[in-house]
This record gives C-alpha cells, structure tokens and sequence, in this order.
C-alpha cells in the first residue's frame, strides 16, 4: 500500500453498507473479520516484520476513524485484535512476539479479557490466577464484557502470577474455557461481547507474556493507553457519522417554507457537532503525535482523548437524534447506532469519572511535590 489513506479505503469498501443489518441481527460475518485480519486491518500498527502493515498511530487513527464512522462493532474488533497485539509487543520476548503476532495478521482473531464481576475501573481487584504446574501454567477466574471474545480464537487473559500480575496467550478452543455471548448489549451489538469462565485451563508457561511477576500498573497500562486510544478515534467517527448525517438532513428537510438547516436553533445544533468533531479530531491527534513520538505525555494524553472524544460523541449523537428526530428513530439508522454505541464509549477503557480522577491527579501531582 502505498499511502496512509489506501488502508482507509480498502477496510471501507470491504464493510461495505451492511452495519445496519449487522447491528439488527447482533453478528458480523466471520468470514469479512478474516479478511480484514488477514489484510492486517485489524492491528494496522504491528511492523511489517511480522505482517503487518506497520501504521503511525496518527495514520492507524484515520483508519480507525473511518472505520468508526461506518460500523462500531467492526471498529471494537479492530480495538480488540490492537490491544492483543499491542500487549504481545510490549510485554512479549522476541520468541513470543515472532510466535503470536503473524498469527493476528493472517487472519487469527484475538479477544482481551480485563474486566471482571468485581474488577472493573479498580484490576488491582483482580482474582482470576496464574499458578505454574511444571512446564504448563493452570488458569482459574472469569472475564465479564469481553469484546469479540465470541469470534476469538485466542484470549489475551490478565491475572495474578506469583506476587506480580501477568498477561498470557490462551488459545480459545482450550479445555477449560466457556465463552457465553453477553445477550441483547445496548451498543456496539455486533461486536461479540461476551463472558468467559476459566476452568483449570492448562497451557505452556510460554504462553505468558514476558514471564512471571511483572507489575500490575505495567500489564494493565500496556494494553488499556492503546486501548483509549483506539475509543477515541472511534468516537471520531461517531461524530463525523453523525455530522454527514445532519447536514444532509437538514439541507433537504423542509419545514415552514425553508430547509430545516435556516432555522436558528437548528443551524446551532449543526455548529455544535462541527465544533465537536473538530475538538475530537484535533486532542486525538495530539495524543497519536505523543504516542509516534515516544512523549512523556503519552498516559495523561490518551486518557484526555479518551475522556474528550467519548464525552463530545455521546453529546453529538444525541444532538443527531434531536436534530433528525423521527427519520433517525429506528433500529439500525447511523444515528441511531451512534446513540446507543457513544454511551458505551463514556464507560468501556476507563470510565468517564475514572478519566476525570486520572486527569485530576496528573495535574494535582507536580503542585504537591515539596508540600509536607
């Protein structure tokens, strides 16, 4: 591919005009996400070393964008099968990262499992554990919200190891591993949300990321900054869906003798998601530029954009609703995705109240320093 635009176009054209029928019928086809891994779509920053395409954050954000703007559910598989590979870069070996990331860009799907029933915002509550048994590790707990875990093939799984924390690679067809899809999900409803239980899994200890007793903050930090940062430019395109949508309406919708877009408190309506995508656009931006270029603001960057970007296309779509009124207020229509899909924004990767405590103490933290 010879431009950053080409991937957009391609992953586009493939998604085709069925997100509608997807989201009525909760499933996207198995066969398209192949594809798209296989196209190295899905993980469009894993270097060409092992396959993939080798994309700036900037330029994965695009793509992700675009993305967004026409399916949710196909954009959080894509964040899924990202995370994956992002925690396999960070904490993997060099063995481990030649074993499993080819596999994510020849059509393997992944699935990251963090949350659990008493383990949301807070993983320091943790409880699903590793426990070595000679060559082989054995998993116990249970992940809730897992996105696309009901198409993965291979689970990213987060649990205590030793005294530390640790990630590993569990093929999902293991014994031991129950998937249950999570049913009737108010947003992203085709994107394979489900539950998984863990049963005595058994697995090589190669199958952990980077050995044992690696650090909390470290494990979970390195799959949730990509993680936010692939939501943020998800709600990017929510808000550009959502503009194209409204401005189209509003130029064509007559009412009391002049498009719908003269009348004043309309035309504001219209001027507030300009002004929403722009702001969305340009801290994501920002935070893609930290992350190319190895900021020291890269944490408190991408939690800005993921705390912006969310709050603005939760803000934005419900303006669509408002604005488009009954010719949005239908299953399947783009705003009408976009509404229940940009709620779901403001609370997966870090809540909005959590977003606002870590940006909070990440201001508050250099004017204490000195303080008794």
């Amino acid at each position: 591919m010879s431009s950053p635009a080409e991937p957009a176009d391609l992953a586009v054209e493939l998604l085709g005009e069925d997100a509608a029928a997807w989201d009525l019928a909760g499933a996207l086809p198995r066969d398209l996400l192949v594809d798209l891994g296989k196209r190295g779509l899905l993980c469009a920053e894993v270097p060409t070393q092992y396959n993939g395409l080798g994309l700036s954050s900037e330029h994965n954000g695009e793509l992700t964008a675009r993305v967004g703007a026409v399916c949710s559910s196909v954009r959080s598989v894509m964040t899924s099968q990202g995370m994956a590979a992002w925690t396999i870069q960070r904490l993997g070996t060099r063995e481990q990262r030649a074993a499993f990331l080819p596999l994510l860009t020849g059509g393997a799907l992944a699935a990251v499992g963090f949350s659990e029933s008493d383990a949301g915002s807070d993983l320091s509550a943790l409880t699903t554990s590793f426990t070595a048994s000679g060559d082989s590790i054995v998993v116990d707990g249970a992940k809730v919200w897992v996105t696309a875990a009901a198409y993965a093939d291979h689970l990213v799984i987060f649990g205590r190891y030793g005294d530390g924390a640790a990630a590993a690679v569990i093929p999902a067809s293991a014994p031991g591993v129950t998937i249950e899809r999570v049913p009737h999900p108010l947003g992203c409803r085709a994107a394979g949300h489900a539950n998984i239980t863990l049963d005595a899994v058994r697995v090589p200890v190669t199958s952990v990321l980077g050995g044992a007793g690696l650090s909390l903050p470290l494990v979970v930090t390195a799959a949730l900054s990509y993680g936010r940062m692939s939501v943020a430019w998800g709600c990017v395109g929510i808000l550009r869906a959502c503009l194209a949508e409204v401005t189209e309406h509003a130029a064509t919708r007559t009412q009391f003798g002049k498009p719908l877009g003269e009348h004043q408190l309309v035309a504001r309506h219209v001027a507030a998601l300009v002004v929403s995508e722009q702001i969305a656009t340009r801290v994501c931006e920002h935070a893609s530029r930290c992350w190319d270029s190895g900021s020291a603001e890269l944490v408190t960057a991408t939690v800005l954009a993921k705390y912006v970007s969310s709050e603005h296309a939760a803000r934005g779509a419900a303006t669509a609703v408002q604005v488009l009124a009954s010719a949005a207020a239908h299953d399947g229509h783009v705003v009408a995705r976009a509404y229940r899909d940009a709620k779901l924004m403001e609370i997966i990767e870090g809540s909005t109240e959590l977003c606002q405590l870590m940006l909070a103490r990440a201001a508050l933290g250099p004017s204490r320093e000195g303080r008794p």
